[in-house]
């Protein structure tokens, strides 16, 4: 595998989206080799992360700028083929990949600009969780608070937990609720800040590489600096480009569910191809049928997903100009992305484990649980018709892990 050059020394050449996919593929190779005993042992993505710095993927997979950065449409790309090899990998580059544009949503352009160029300089890779929903723990007490510090930044205290990455990222970013305003900032804070405590989580169902766990932050000073910008109290307050926020993490976590299909599909169809070798039948039809199916349901599911991938590029496009129906419209898309993506994850992991008798297959399934378990079909479902009949304007939500 051949590193990719430092973020602020490499030309278009080096980072075009063609060589960068090279990149990707070669580190999917390179996770592949030893996923099982990785997946086994369910250790912190500490050597997982080294080879994504090796590979330069980190610094890569910012929003685009000049001279850095990657577009929507290949960041995804990126995502998808790492996720093939190792969802766990994969989704831990999908939160930060995604996160990297939470200054471009919700902050203002200057500040936006000079995050970026840091994050890619210095390589940082980005973990956090961001609620996403209307108030403070939709109306409860909220889990991070901030109180101002006579202009001279804020306290930030309480606990959140974390998908990806705790123990092993560069910046996490989080939103808190103001004790004194109200309002809901959108802060990072650097792991190793005094009185942030972290803590892995342990014994995974699945997705046991992503690096989850909880944060505490116990009086740990967050300067105006650090201010990444607001976030809107509701959803029908939010600019239409804001409020792309929550569509582009859910997306990015599909084409994870999308990589995790198709490792499933991959391993399976080798272990087959090395049991005809060994001169067991293989041209069943009903075989071939069961394949057939579960190759059409996943290529269904990559349709749908890139559709919305699509449009979302194009939403990311046009930043401040995007209006309150595109928002809607991309809402509904990725949602219908969710719903396609998530029953075809399960019903293809569970249904190869019937067919192909491999060891370490069951983890794409554990993965495909765990990845899906926190976003409700239902929910989703009801959204996605309420926009088709009603034609409502209110982005289409589900929790986010």
């Amino acid at each position: 595998m051949t590193p990719m050059p430092p973020a602020d020394t490499a030309t278009d050449t080096d980072t075009g989206p063609a060589a960068l996919l090279r990149t990707a593929r070669d580190l999917a190779d390179d996770l592949a080799a030893d996923a099982i005993p990785r997946d086994r042992a369910g250790r912190p993505p500490a050597d997982e992360v080294a080879r994504l710095r090796e590979a330069g993927l980190p610094a890569a997979l910012v929003p685009p700028g000049a001279g850095y950065g990657t577009d929507w449409r290949t960041g995804c790309a990126v995502i998808r083929e790492v996720a093939t090899a190792d969802s766990s990998v994969g989704e831990l580059l999908a939160h930060h990949y995604a996160l990297s544009w939470s200054a471009r949503l919700y902050g203002p352009p200057d500040r936006a600009d000079t995050l970026e160029q840091d994050s890619a300089r210095c390589r940082w890779l980005w973990a956090g969780a961001l609620r996403y929903a209307a108030g403070p723990e939709e109306g409860g007490r909220p889990d991070l608070t901030l109180t101002p510090l006579g202009g001279t930044g804020h306290v930030l205290n309480g606990s959140r937990d974390v998908p990806t990455a705790v123990a092993v990222a560069d910046q996490l970013l989080v939103d808190a609720v103001c004790a004194v305003t109200g309002d809901v900032l959108v802060v990072r804070v650097t792991p190793g800040s005094r009185g942030v405590a972290v803590e892995a989580a342990g014994d995974r169902l699945g997705q046991r590489v992503a690096g989850a766990g909880t944060v505490v932050f116990d009086r740990v000073t967050v300067p105006p600096a650090r201010l990444v910008g607001r976030r809107p109290p509701d959803e029908e307050s939010a600019p239409p480009f804001t409020a792309l926020a929550p569509s582009v993490l859910r997306l990015a976590l599909c084409h994870v569910g999308l990589g995790i299909v198709e490792g499933a599909l991959a391993e399976a169809r080798d272990a087959d191809r090395t049991a005809r070798r060994a001169g067991l039948p293989g041209g069943d039809p009903d075989l071939l049928l069961a394949y057939g199916e579960l190759a059409s349901a996943a290529h269904t599911a990559a349709a749908v997903v890139e559709r919305a991938t699509d449009a979302t590029a194009n939403a990311l496009d046009a930043g401040p100009d995007l209006d309150a129906d595109a928002t809607a419209d991309i809402a509904a898309l990725v949602a219908t992305a969710e719903t396609v993506t998530a029953r075809s994850a399960l019903h293809i992991t569970a249904r190869v484990l019937e067919l192909a008798d491999a060891p370490g297959l069951d983890r794409f399934w554990r993965n495909a649980r765990v990845l899906t378990a926190h976003r409700s079909t239902t929910h989703r479902l009801r959204s996605i018709g309420d926009h088709y009949l009603n034609g409502t304007h209110r982005p289409v939500t589900a929790p986010c892990r």
